[in-house]
């Protein structure tokens, strides 16, 4: 395109020092109206010269612009997520290439379909120098004193020009507060368009009484303009709960409210929708906003983690009792798009898109996240946070958007990282930081990738948010570890026997810290319990038994301030307070092997959990938790899990994960028939190595 810079207005561009390629012009108003009569007169300005604006229409207030042979309307729907938004706007811009002339709608209205300040601010310090660079001229609109600073500081640092609109008495005013390179000695004054002249006002009541006409909110620095639309949304929520439940509000705005927060923290997701709004409440969702840290969605391993938790409760209260309770926190997905913005990764990610290049320069931008750094505000949140955990162990889960949701488990794809959290206040929150980086950066790991890949959602929206929670168990000597850990399935896959019944479902457990029963390791086995029959075991004899029992023992090892491995004799060693008879059973044969090498043999036993699997109520309570959340979610699930015993009042459950397992089945094959997709093929016997009659895992 051929630009004569300019806005149009040519007493505007000479109080401006004129108006030039690479521009961004942002227009401060009350409302859109004031906008309309810059953009319009801008637009007549670019078909004169025989160009046409292109003119990014994504708001719901009415259109600035109209269709017509001077002007594009490129029309783009934030609906669906930042990631997608902004690559479809500088894709277009892209392909018009330099020297484009810009109108976009008001970046306020982006509000309304959950972007938070911070999130706009993102948008503009993405866009605004992507413009510049190709040397174009782009206006934007915001309402003035609407956002707190995290959208107006980087708005007001990365534009070239901010200009206030002031609407008084039927009569349009203007004030530079921004003109980046160019200066004159009337510039930042306020000036009164009429007759197509901008005059200074000179008169000082005369410009109290104009500024003084849009209602004054504070300086932009005062502690109250720090809070953004997101927050007050929140705060609104929590005005409607306690005016419902005082009588003066009708219960149908607590309705509304509801529905409109869930969009802002939980979930846009079609199928998790209907089940958040059936088992949780708006008290529920405020909760949640309490204990976040930064805005955004909460990712779906969070989701998943509560919304079966309140399945459970709502069914049945005693479930309130036997779940040991849960205090975590909830790091938005938000911050992690400020993080890849702030460190200068966003560019190098957006490549990730490209199905023909997606793993191109991955290892300098894990580089450039590994040694990132977070915004102070950021900084000061994770350190409160470490300091409600004390020093008790923590883990940093993954909580992506697409994570633990129907169709995409992720399963394994994404770190989850434990801490000691031993050690100064300093030392905890370096530990802290390297571990939210270590999973920022498994966003862009090969696995991650080619599973994005297989799946179709390389261009999805998949924000990273974080779920941080206190690690299960109690200290036994210098090691901190729970009792039991594992994951249930509501379908048995593993039916190695006819008097397994695949839909009562199956446990994979383990002593210690479940990464061994999440992660299987090929140097060490775990417990796999049929539900209907929890004896029953694949091998027969005790020599067989003795093999494939748990050796190896994940814990924290507190004096040494890391998560580590043990055998589990030397974990039982330090363990005084365990009643390690309840999970391990005396061996003679391994008694007998110890003697003969001169050692201890009191400890001499296998890890069989038999008398916990026989003699308490766990497998039957894990059967029901299992059928109660199944029946909720409509479809098989998988449930990571710990427990603790205590001879006192008997055992808790910390239901950490839950999320739709994906089954296979003869009636999936047939539907999939229908839908015109091929089955597998039919293999001639002489070409079969191995035959299975049962479930297969993997």
């Amino acid at each position: 395109m051929r630009i004569r810079p300019g806005s149009g207005l040519p007493d505007l561009d000479r109080v401006l020092g004129g108006i030039r390629g690479g521009d961004n012009v942002v227009w401060k108003v009350d409302g859109i109206a004031s906008y309309r009569p810059f953009v319009a007169a801008f637009a007549r300005h670019v078909e004169q010269s025989g160009d046409r604006v292109i003119y990014f229409r994504f708001a719901r207030h009415e259109p600035v612009l109209e269709p017509g042979p001077g002007v594009i309307v490129h029309e783009t729907h934030p609906e669906p997520g930042f990631e997608s938004f902004i690559t479809e706007i500088h894709r277009c811009i892209k392909e018009h290439g330099p020297g484009g002339c810009y109108v976009f709608d008001s970046l306020s209205d982006l509000s309304s379909t959950c972007y938070s300040d911070r999130m706009i601010g993102n948008f503009f310090r993405l866009t605004c120098p992507f413009l510049r660079s190709l040397d174009t001229i782009a206006f934007f609109a915001m309402y003035r004193y609407f956002h707190s600073y995290h959208a107006a500081q980087p708005i007001a640092q990365t534009t070239q020009i901010l200009i206030d609109v002031y609407s008084y008495q039927e009569s349009i005013y203007v004030q530079p507060s921004k003109v980046e390179g160019r200066r004159s000695p009337f510039m930042f004054m306020l000036h009164h368009w009429a007759n197509g002249t901008f005059v200074p006002v000179k008169s000082s009541a005369h410009i109290a009484k104009v500024i003084g006409s849009s209602e004054w909110p504070g300086l932009a620095s005062a502690s109250y303009r720090m809070i953004g639309v997101w927050d007050k949304t929140f705060m609104r929520a929590e005005s409607v709960v306690d005016a419902v439940r005082d009588g003066t509000m009708s219960p149908e705005y607590e309705v509304e409210m509801f529905a409109e927060v869930l969009r802002l923290a939980v979930s846009t997701d079609e199928h998790i929708v209907p089940l958040v709004e059936r088992y949780l409440t708006l008290p529920d969702v405020i909760h949640i906003w309490k204990r976040m840290i930064g805005t955004g969605m909460i990712g779906g391993k969070s989701v998943g983690m509560l919304l079966a938790r309140a399945i459970l409760c709502k069914h049945d209260p005693k479930w309130k009792e036997l779940l040991e309770p849960h205090d975590s926190f909830y790091i938005g997905s938000d911050v992690f798009y400020t993080f890849l913005v702030a460190n200068d990764c966003w560019w190098e990610r957006q490549r990730q898109k490209d199905p023909q290049a997606f793993m191109d320069g991955n290892d300098e931008v894990r580089a450039k996240i590994l040694t990132g750094d977070f915004p102070d505000y950021i900084v000061a949140r994770f350190l409160d946070m470490l300091d409600y955990f004390g020093q008790a162990p923590i883990i940093v889960r993954s909580s992506s958007l697409l994570e633990d949701n129907f169709g995409n488990a992720f399963s394994g794809k994404y770190d989850s990282v434990f801490c000691a959290n031993q050690g100064t206040r300093e030392e905890r929150l370096s530990d802290f930081l390297d571990a939210v980086r270590r999973i920022y950066a498994s966003t862009i790991s090969d696995d991650a990738l080619s599973y994005r890949e297989l799946r179709g959602v390389l261009d999805r929206d998949e924000q990273m948010a974080l779920l941080v929670q206190r690690v299960s168990g109690k200290p036994y000597g210098r090691l901190f570890y729970p009792q039991l850990a594992g994951v249930a399935y509501s379908f048995n896959p593993y039916a190695w026997s006819r008097e397994i019944v695949a839909e009562a479902g199956m446990l994979r457990l383990v002593f210690g810290l479940g990464t061994r029963a999440v992660d299987r390791s090929d140097d060490d086995y775990t417990r796999v319990v049929p539900l209907n029959a929890p004896r029953l075991r694949p091998d027969s004899s005790a020599d067989d038994r003795r093999r494939h029992s748990q050796r190896k023992v994940d814990v924290i090892d507190l004096e040494r301030n890391e998560f580590t491995q043990m055998h589990f004799l030397d974990v039982v060693a330090e363990a005084t307070e365990l009643d390690v008879d309840l999970f391990a059973s005396r061996d003679a044969e391994l008694a007998r092997s110890l003697r003969d090498q001169g050692k201890d043999d009191r400890n001499a036993r296998v890890l069989a959990l038999d008398k916990v699997l026989a003699e308490t109520d766990f497998v039957a309570v894990m059967s029901e938790m299992l059928q109660t959340i199944r029946d909720a979610y409509g479809t098989h699930v998988d449930v990571e899990f710990t427990a603790n015993f205590d001879p006192t009042w008997g055992f808790s459950i910390h239901l950490l994960q839950c999320r739709p397992l994906q089954v296979q089945s003869d009636a999936r094959t047939a539907e999939a028939r229908k839908e015109g997709l091929s089955p597998a093929p039919e293999i001639d016997d002489d070409r079969v190595i191995m035959r299975s009659h049962g479930g297969v895992i993997g």
